[in-house]
Parts: C-alpha cells; structure tokens; sequence
C-alpha cells in the first residue's frame, strides 16, 4: 500500500488517496502496537529470569501489576483482531425507531439515543444526531446517528434489533407496569462500495423546513432534506446540516451505507440458505431486555450476559454486553 502512495498518479484522486492514507495510518498504528506489546513482554520475561537467578522476590512484586495489565490490553486487542469482518474497522450510522406504544415508546427510545450518545462519548468517538423526529409529548419516534470512531461499526453491529424496556410508567397516572420497544438498525459508512450505484432517476427529493428540538441550526428556509430510493423503498432524512445541500450529501451517505446493509443481509441469507439454515424476517424477537421492575437486570438474549447495573448502563456502559455478545459470535464460527 505504500508503493501505491509513492506512485505519482496516487494523488490524483484527492478523496481516494486520503483514504488509502488512513488505511496506511491505522495499518501502521496496529503494527507498532503489537510491536510494543511484545518489548513490554521481553522485558518482563528478562525481570522474572533475574528475579530467580538472583532470588530477588521484590522484582516479582513490581512486575505483578506490569503482567496484569499487559495481559488485559493482549486480551483487548486480540479481541480487536476477531472483529474480522470487512466493514467493521469503518464509522456507522445508527437509527432508532420507537415501537407502537406512543409515548412510552417514544420515550424509551429516546432513552437509547441516550445511551449510545453517552456510550460514544466514553469511547471519545464523534457522534452527532443527523436526523431526530421529536415525539408528540415526549421523546422521539426516530432518530440517526452518526458515529465517527475506530470499529464503531464492528462494536455497534451487536445492537441491531428489538429492545425491549419493562418499568413502571411515568406517564401512567395509576403508576402501572409497562412494556415498551424500539429497534436498532445500523449500517456501515463506506465512501468507496462499488457495488452500490444510485440513479438520480431512482430518487425522489423532497425538501422541508427543519424542526424540533433535535437541530442545532434549524432555519426559516426549507433545508431539511428527504430521499426516497424508489426501487428498495427505503426513506432517509437529514436535517441537522447548515444547508439543504449538506443535507442532501449526508442523506446520500446514509442511503448508500442502508443499500449496503441491504446487499450484504441479502448475501447472508443466500449464503444461510444454502448451508440449510434457518432465515428470520422481519423486527423477530427482541435482543435485549431491560427490566427497572419490579426487579433491575438488563439480559442480552443472545449471548446471555446479564447485569442489575441498569443505571449505569443505560448511562452509557454497555462494552461489557457488547463484547460479551460479539465474543459468543467469535466462538460460534471457530
């Protein structure tokens, strides 16, 4: 790759070479962590030689919490490793839908914007709210985001699917217990998919003024922008750009990125079928559950992990349910 960026005509394609270029950067930045993983190693193994040549135990001391914490950062980027997949290095968008339910859906699914706000803070990952349609008296009835981070994809894969809330309602005057649902979706964002070509013909633009609480710099002028992909049916929105012609290129990108999940969930299900497994459609059963009563846990169905940290889960802590899922993933295909 970089004999490629050492050839004249590289640059030429402006876009395409910074692109190569982060490739090269992330590659390198890999590399040397490894690189260095591997000193720290050496040089504890030549202290514990020491150590018992000399019978020296206070140089075991001071390497026991140096071991610890190389051990956890191996196990951390071994992990990284196993997120093979071939989007999952790249940013993503992330939607939310609130479930029937009205308010109490609306509300828990502002909830989870919530959350993977706070999640994406944590990370130090950008994160900014591209589109949001505010509920009639709480809440959100949908929402995207996007999210700007190394593997913000491959982690953020894990979260597609229905979510499922159980607590007692705050707007239920007789104080009844409620379920409520949301679902997930999220796509990669991929500048560069060759696979996935958009017809200006295929589309139908439509422009509106933005509104709600949700926009930083909503304006009096129609700048809001809606694509709709006539031959998937899908529908896309932006509003939080300064002009409609932002808006129409960041309601592009997320068109291409839903029109790849497209490609690929249909290529899943070709390759499931052949292998005579068995293809769910539609939103299927929920992924998670999240219950504030009358007891606190929150349990992803798929990998089984559970927790009573609610609070703090829903304030933004979900690595560990991440992992732990996309972990029994790994195990499932080895």
């Amino acid at each position: 790759m970089e004999e490629e960026a050492a050839q004249p005509e590289f640059w030429d394609d402006a876009q395409a070479a910074g692109r190569h270029m982060q490739q090269i950067a992330t590659l390198k930045e890999t590399v040397d962590t490894w690189r260095g993983l591997e000193g720290t190693a050496s040089s504890s193994l030549d202290l514990i030689a020491l150590s018992l040549e000399s019978n020296d135990d206070s140089l075991l001391g001071s390497l026991e919490s140096e071991v610890a914490q190389l051990l956890k950062e191996v196990e951390r980027r071994e992990f990284e490793l196993a997120l093979s997949g071939e989007y999952d290095r790249v940013n993503c968008f992330l939607s939310i839908h609130a479930g029937a339910g009205g308010t109490e859906s609306q509300d828990w699914a502002e909830m989870l914007m919530r959350m993977y706000l706070r999640w994406a803070e944590r990370r130090r990952f950008k994160a900014e709210v591209i589109d949001v349609s505010q509920g009639e008296e709480a809440g959100i009835k949908s929402a995207t985001i996007e999210i700007d981070g190394r593997w913000a994809y491959g982690y953020l894969k894990s979260e597609r699917g229905v979510h499922r809330l159980v607590r007692l309602s705050p707007f239920d005057a007789n104080k009844l217990r409620h379920t409520s649902f949301a679902l997930v979706e999220v796509v990669p964002e991929v500048e560069d998919a060759p696979e996935i070509e958009v017809d200006n013909s295929d589309l139908r633009v439509d422009v509106f003024r933005a509104s709600g609480a949700g926009g930083q710099h909503v304006q009096k002028n129609s700048t809001a922008v809606r694509l709709t992909h006539l031959p998937s049916g899908i529908v896309v929105s932006c509003q939080n750009e300064r002009s409609q012609h932002q808006n129409r290129a960041m309601a592009m990108k997320v068109l291409k990125a839903r029109l790849l999940e497209r490609e690929m969930k249909r290529r899943s299900e070709e390759q499931s079928q052949l292998r005579g497994e068995h293809v769910s459609a539609g939103w299927g059963n929920q992924i998670r559950s999240y219950v504030l009563h009358p007891y606190q846990l929150i349990k992803d169905h798929r990998s089984g992990y559970e927790t009573p940290n609610t609070e703090s889960v829903l304030d933004g802590e979900i690595d560990p349910i991440l992992e732990a899922y996309l972990k029994s993933m790994v195990g499932a295909k080895s």
